[in-house]
């Protein structure tokens, strides 16, 4: 039988399909990596209320890589933090959910993002204003491989780590591929988990597509700060988007996106 799960993450793919088709937006290869780790964190992992977005002593997830919006709006209404409908206004004139993240457009989105390299340093602010204000709320931040290059990152973690920060987790998002390359012919990193570990760090790696894997990795505690690199594939679920570097940018058009959604299931949405 068709496990609500994968029934969940099917519907969370063909709404991006959907989005990145209708308004010829970018980044649906970029979304795709992350469905799975974001389902695991919105559906089995993070202390959140749709119904109360804002509880003082909720978890806060922060997508660095804002680019993959879509994916996170797609997320966010499958779990009710707002109406699908929503979903119909995303990158468009007069449209509701813009291309990158506005904190302010939609419930349930906790900063505004677009520019790489800063995600992982308001989570470390948000960790440490958790840690001195004996809030219980986790910060969890996903980054992607590409981003990596960024030197603010870098600074983050070297702080993190001298902070003792054991509330915060970091995720990369390591699909190997970043907007106009493969992720270790731009700048090498395939050392990355010892890199992160040098730094100080706690660090896991994962099949970042592994529902059972990441949801254990993720509940587990630490007492310094935590990253989870999980290898992905670019484009995941569809097969000619998979791993295919031209998806960071393409957008869908009318017969890819049937077919598409002829993979997924259904046309349905």
């Amino acid at each position: 039988m068709f496990s609500r799960t994968a029934a969940d993450i099917k519907d969370i793919k063909k709404s991006i399909i959907h989005m990145t088709h209708y308004s010829k937006s970018s980044h649906v290869g970029s979304c795709l990596s992350i469905v799975d780790i974001l389902y695991v964190l919105y559906f089995k992992v993070l202390n959140i209320d749709p119904a109360k977005p804002k509880k003082p002593k909720r978890d806060i997830f922060i997508l660095s890589k804002a680019h993959a919006s879509a994916a996170l709006y797609a997320v966010l209404a499958q779990r009710g933090f707002f109406p699908k409908s929503y979903l119909n206004k995303f990158c468009i004139d007069k449209g509701i959910l813009p291309g990158h993240l506005d904190k302010e457009s939609a419930p349930g989105i906790e900063i505004s993002g677009g520019s790489l390299g800063h995600g992982l340093s308001i989570g470390v602010g948000l960790a440490l204003a958790n840690s001195k204000d004996r809030n219980p709320g986790k910060i969890f931040v996903l980054l992607g491989d590409g981003e990596c290059n960024e030197g603010s990152v870098w600074e983050a973690i070297m702080l993190a780590a001298t902070l003792r920060l054991d509330n915060l987790t970091a995720i990369v998002d390591y699909n190997k591929l970043q907007g106009f390359g493969k992720t270790n012919e731009v700048i090498k990193q395939k050392n990355m988990a010892a890199r992160w570990k040098a730094f100080g760090w706690e660090v896991f790696e994962i099949d970042g597509h592994d529902l059972k894997e990441t949801e254990k990795v993720l509940r587990r505690p630490s007492k310094m700060p935590k990253v989870v690199i999980a290898h992905t594939t670019k484009g995941k679920g569809v097969s000619f988007m998979e791993d295919r570097l031209e998806w960071h940018y393409k957008s869908p058009d009318d017969e890819q996106r049937r077919k598409a959604m002829e993979e997924l299931g259904g046309l349905d949405i």
